[in-house]
């Protein structure tokens, strides 16, 4: 599957004076960025040394970080593009930065198959009762798992994927190799590839609620907007399967995490499995780490083992279009516009 392209008309050629880079990379990465830019200035800095990053920023056309853009960024005055190398760009999708005609673009699809493997780790999981097992396990139980007997496997199932970009695309490839159907629910009006039997699409006006009614295990992958913000509610969580089980890859807050404890504690959903939340870390107090039915883990994923040559890769490709005034990959627009508050991320 390919990066997605921000589909903007070709502006011509773009020259690139100085360059902020706070990106934490070995030392022969950060001289190959430093050829591609040419005669650039090249400013080379730890994203910590908040001094040297306000002076370039009086100076710089354009800034490779490896977190979202803040106040700084959006005052800089002569800067016209950031890549954040990181993917989920939910915090640099403000309205400043597209007012100011700002060019953001991110690492979406470094980790796409490392991602889909894990929300398939949930759905064997959840599937198995990966969880119970283990404490029959510890407790030397043979058996012992009322009903168990009664399970099904994966082959035959739906699955429902949200979000088709790298990771949903992913996703839907597992769930065929897994003898699923598939069916997904997107933004854009895109082809239906042969991993996917239904597909669903916003902007040609489908409704959530076939995947949402049909699925039995729905996978989350879409970018948090201000369309996706508890796209999945109480609502959704209604018209579930009882038997199904919810995967959220993407945001937390795509999720309404009060309506998914409602869910789970009155029997209207299954299962869940959850990698990030809408308050990370997830507070102690929080009534999901103690349902029986939820496997949590900390938004973390094993690596995969190119990660960085692929984060390389996108960036010297963006910085070549960005010199020829093309297309950019990975490029929020303002469909991605992001308004509600969220939660600060943790210190350090």
């Amino acid at each position: 599957m390919p990066h997605t392209e921000c589909h903007l008309p070709p502006v011509g050629v773009r020259e690139i004076k100085v360059v902020l880079a706070t990106v934490p990379y070995e030392a022969e990465e950060i001289e190959q960025l430093r050829r591609a830019v040419a005669s650039a200035e090249f400013i080379h800095c730890s994203s910590k040394d908040d001094q040297a990053i306000e002076q370039a920023l009086k100076r710089a056309d354009v800034a490779i970080i490896p977190e979202d853009i803040d106040d700084r960024y959006i005052a800089a005055p002569f800067l016209k593009w950031v890549h954040c190398d990181h993917s989920g760009l939910t915090r640099s999708a403000r309205k400043e930065a597209f007012e100011k005609g700002m060019i953001v673009t991110g690492a979406a699809g470094r980790s796409a198959s490392a991602l889909a493997q894990h929300a398939f780790y949930f759905a064997l999981a959840l599937t198995f009762d990966a969880k119970k097992l283990i404490e029959n396990q510890a407790a030397h139980i043979w058996r012992g798992i009322p009903g168990y007997e009664g399970r099904q496997g994966l082959p035959g199932k739906t699955l429902g994927v949200v979000g088709f970009g790298n990771t949903g695309a992913e996703m839907a490839a597992l769930g065929r190799a897994f003898q699923m159907n598939v069916v997904v629910y997107t933004r854009s009006v895109v082809p239906a590839p042969s991993t996917v039997d239904v597909m669903l699409c916003a902007e040609r006006g489908d409704s959530l609620d076939p995947l949402v009614e049909q699925a039995d295990v729905i996978m989350l992958a879409t970018k948090l907007t201000d369309a996706t913000y508890h796209m999945f509610a109480a609502p959704q969580f209604a018209r579930m399967k009882k038997s199904a089980f919810i995967i959220n890859m993407s945001r937390g807050a795509v999720i309404d995490e009060e309506a998914l404890v409602d869910a789970l504690r009155s029997g209207e959903i299954a299962g869940a499995g959850l990698d990030v939340f809408t308050k990370e870390p997830l507070p102690t107090g929080s009534p999901l780490w103690d349902e029986e039915n939820v496997i949590i883990t900390p938004h973390m994923t094993p690596a995969q083992p190119d990660k960085r040559q692929r984060s390389m890769a996108m960036i010297l490709d963006n910085i070549a279009r960005y010199l020829a005034g093309e297309e950019m990959l990975n490029a929020i627009t303002q469909k991605d516009v992001f308004t509600h508050e969220l939660p600060p991320h943790p210190a350090g």
